[in-house]
């Protein structure tokens, strides 16, 4: 598989900007079926850096309503990616 095909987006939102204040974690939206090493090969050759750790979970549906209809928020795989010290990635 092609890192395009497993890193999917970096997540921006106020957890993640709190997570990635250490300046060491950044969140990815990652490919269901990847696993923690597809993980770490991609985002090591799509930036050029060393990762020092994985951490990886699948996020649930919640239901969310439009109007009088209702529905379920997609599913994906978020993935917590720890580099080693003096490696940042520019999002």
């Amino acid at each position: 598989m092609h890192y395009n095909d497993i890193i999917i987006s970096p997540v921006i939102t106020e957890k993640a900007a709190n997570v990635s204040s250490d300046g060491k974690t950044y969140v990815f939206k990652c490919n269901k079926d990847a696993n923690k090493f597809q993980i770490k090969n991609a985002i090591e050759e799509a930036f050029g850096v060393k990762v020092e750790k994985v951490n990886t979970l699948n996020t649930k549906a919640k239901k969310r309503r439009v109007g009088r209809y209702t529905g379920y928020t997609k599913t994906y795989k978020k993935a917590y990616v720890t580099l080693k010290d003096g490696d940042t990635i520019e999002l």
